[in-house]
């Protein structure tokens, strides 16, 4: 089948509000220009400030191994609960409209990485969930790019706790040495995906891995930041929250 009878046949639906999507996308234009876009934020790590081209206090006290994040929208309504469909209700469908969104964003900046990885979950968790939502956010990424993705290279070695159920100073520790990396990366740009930064602790522990197996650069690509003083929410409740277990809390 090819893609305009595809496109013909099952026709893109606006999943916010069930108007007609755009062309290869379940968005319509109005809900794409009323997405929560994060326009003041950390130079480094996004977080969202009160004006533009600053660094916030983490980032000037403790900068981070990471070179950059790529985070353009605010965990907020309706990113919210599309993440939350995909990773609690696993609606993957979800997961291509938000990796598609996150590739629309990118594609405006050309970014000079050699490799996609996504954010790895533990065996164990990904035993109970069945995938990795983190993988299937960067798919659609990697693919409208042209960069390859490396599912493999990049390993989580020890369950952590869930991220959202900690209190923020707990969670560095908690995602400390979680991960390794199994061949060297020399001189290689690295982009990480993952759904949602919170305190980017686990971006933080991720970089550190990847520059240590000698990654030159190391971006943090996620849909979604969410405020360092937010907490969970329940799936499904479609209102403002700053959470979301698994992501870079």
């Amino acid at each position: 089948m090819g893609a305009w009878t595809a496109t013909w046949l099952f026709p893109a639906i606006c999943r916010p509000c069930g108007d007609p999507g755009m062309r290869d996308m379940d968005l319509c234009p109005a809900c794409y220009r009323e997405l929560p876009r994060n326009a003041c934020a950390c130079l480094r790590c996004a977080e969202p400030l009160p004006a533009r081209g600053l660094l916030c206090g983490r980032c000037l006290r403790d900068p981070p191994a990471f070179d950059s994040v790529c985070a353009p929208w605010l965990y907020a309504p309706p990113l919210d609960w599309l993440i939350q469909e995909l990773k609690f209700g696993g609606r993957i469908a979800s997961g291509r409209l938000l990796g598609q969104l996150l590739a629309r964003r990118l594609q405006r900046r050309t970014p000079a990485v050699d490799l996609v990885v996504p954010m790895p979950l533990h065996d164990a968790r990904l035993r109970e969930r069945g995938f990795n939502q983190a993988t299937e956010l960067a798919r659609p990424v990697a693919t409208s790019l042209g960069l390859p993705l490396d599912c493999t290279s990049l390993i989580r070695v020890r369950p952590t706790a869930r991220q959202a159920g900690l209190p923020l100073a707990r969670r560095a520790g908690n995602v400390r040495r979680a991960f390794a990396v199994r061949r060297p990366l020399d001189g290689l740009r690295l982009a990480v995906v993952d759904d949602v930064l919170t305190t980017a602790s686990t971006a933080r522990s991720v970089a550190t891995a990847l520059k240590e197996a000698g990654a030159a650069r190391v971006e943090i690509w996620a849909v979604a930041r969410a405020g360092r003083d937010g907490g969970p929410r329940a799936p499904g409740h479609h209102t403002h929250a700053h959470a979301a277990d698994g992501g870079s809390g």
